[in-house]
């Protein structure tokens, strides 16, 4: 693949935006970013899911981490941090391993349908919380 002048452009602009929403809301940067790389910069499925893990690797989170660990109100257990962080190891070995033997369209039809339903879910209960019903 080429990086022509649009491709570099949609790459700034893809990684800003996950990097601010991820900052901003906390959600993992593949929500944005594989989507992104698949509809702007024409990667496959399995493609942009690559490129999305590999952008998670230290040091891209850090300085969000390190505000939200400076900041007074609120409280971030580093034991939960690193239990998390350890079997989200072994669990992305297994998701990658099980992405990379199963159909290509059945791999997006799943990335598809999970976003979906925490979309709902997120908007169901956000509304119910907001407007009290």
């Amino acid at each position: 693949m080429t990086l022509d002048a649009q491709t570099i452009i949609y790459l700034v602009l893809i990684g800003i935006t996950a990097g601010v929403v991820s900052g901003f809301i906390g959600i993992g940067g593949g929500i944005i970013i594989v989507p992104a790389l698949i509809y702007l910069v024409g990667l496959s499925q399995l493609q942009a899911q690559g490129t999305s893990l590999a952008l998670m690797l230290p040091p891209i989170g850090i300085l969000a981490f390190m505000q939200y660990y400076k900041a007074e109100n609120v409280d971030i257990d580093l034991r939960m941090v690193a239990i998390v962080a350890s079997t989200f190891i072994v669990g992305g070995l297994f998701g990658a391993k099980l992405a990379l033997k199963i159909n290509v369209n059945l791999v997006k039809i799943i990335f598809g349908v999970l976003m979906l339903l925490i979309s709902i879910k997120m908007i169901y209960s956000g509304y119910k919380l907001y407007f009290g019903k």
